[in-house]
């Protein structure tokens, strides 16, 4: 428990203590007897102070943000009815300057309403309990809601950062199998190739990283990866990538795209140059990119989570969490073909699938 109160604390006994002081001494003040003025400022004064570092300093933390809400209220009821009988208790010191003055009081023949001089005795004492309670309730909302913001983006920040690490390994293994290839046969290829394999490393190890990336980086990323991809058949795959590399400066979350690629790859049969095939093409715009993959489809396999799996599971749930309303994802299987269509707005809603068409 601390024992001092902070400066908030002290800005609250401030605004109730000099609120209380001046009210009574402007409206109700007998100017002819300053020192009953002081007295009774004082103890309102004391009994303001008591009220609000008790309330702030111990009943709210304790009670009241502990889920032990009736017993604070019954706790200060109780404190309140024990200053309130204090102030008023007529053997105190200050008990001869809460009395009224003469001629002050009621009418010869009627008693005083003792519970009228009882509540107005507690009113000081009654509102600084209940603002200083709403200030802190208020700022303890914001606090907590603040720690919840400061926690959802740690938890995001998080699965992000697990979404991103789910590249296929065996992708690294395969190129780096190839790449030992083509140094056995001391092809003039190797040196380039492994410039690529370590530029992609380079990528995700450390440019990924950020947020967002340039879009001419991961356009790069992209066509390392389907070179390398091509070192399967030194007699060449049927692939076609159509890269739009004019809006090299937009930003978009790295290795959002290469999923997409690598699940084309790894179901399109492109070892068969006679029936595989992949197509990827990426347009762009002011603000905005459209990214398609197609690729053959081989016989008997039909189902959209038999040809997409966790990789493209992996890249919808970044979509959701980095471009909520900005994104519109088609998966699509056909006949002989698997087609997704990827529109996304950096700075817009995503447009309906009438606009697309």
């Amino acid at each position: 428990m601390k024992y001092w109160p902070n400066r908030l604390t002290w800005l609250q006994i401030l605004f109730w203590g000099v609120f209380w002081v001046l009210v009574p001494i402007v409206l109700l003040g007998n100017w002819e007897n300053p020192e009953r003025i002081m007295v009774r400022s004082a103890v309102v004064l004391t009994g303001i102070i008591v009220v609000i570092w008790l309330n702030v300093e111990v009943l709210l933390p304790r009670l009241y943000f502990d889920k032990r809400e009736a017993l604070y209220v019954a706790v200060a009821v109780g404190l309140l009815v024990a200053i309130v009988l204090l102030v008023s208790w007529e053997g105190a010191p200050w008990a001869e300057h809460f009395k009224r003055p003469r001629g002050s009081g009621p009418p010869p023949g009627m008693k005083p309403n003792v519970a009228f001089k009882y509540l107005g005795m507690a009113m000081p004492y009654f509102t600084a309990l209940l603002g200083s309670a709403l200030f802190e309730v208020a700022r303890y909302a914001n606090r907590k809601e603040r720690e919840a913001a400061e926690l959802r983006g740690e938890k995001l920040e998080a699965e992000l950062k697990f979404l991103r690490s789910q590249i296929n390994p065996h992708f690294l293994f395969n190129a780096l199998n190839n790449i030992y290839a083509l140094t056995v046969t001391r092809s003039e290829r190797a040196p380039e190739m492994l410039l690529k394999l370590s530029g992609m490393l380079r990528y995700m190890l450390h440019d990924c990283k950020a947020d967002r990336v340039p879009l001419g980086k991961e356009i790069e990323y992209l066509r390392h990866f389907i070179d390398l991809h091509r070192l399967k058949d030194s007699r060449g795959l049927n692939v076609e990538a159509q890269l739009d590399e004019s809006r090299p400066h937009l930003l978009i979350a790295p290795l959002l795209l290469v999923p997409f690629v690598e699940n084309a790859f790894k179901h399109s049969k492109i070892e068969n140059r006679e029936k595989g095939w992949i197509s990827i093409r990426l347009r762009t715009g002011d603000d905005h990119i459209v990214f398609e993959v197609e690729n053959s489809l081989p016989e008997g396999v039909h189902s959209k989570d038999d040809v997409g799996g966790i990789g493209l599971l992996n890249v919808r749930r970044q979509l959701e969490l980095l471009y909520p309303d900005r994104h519109l994802l088609d998966v699509r299987p056909e006949t002989d073909r698997f087609r997704i269509h990827l529109y996304l707005n950096l700075s817009a809603p995503a447009p309906t699938n009438s606009s697309l068409a």
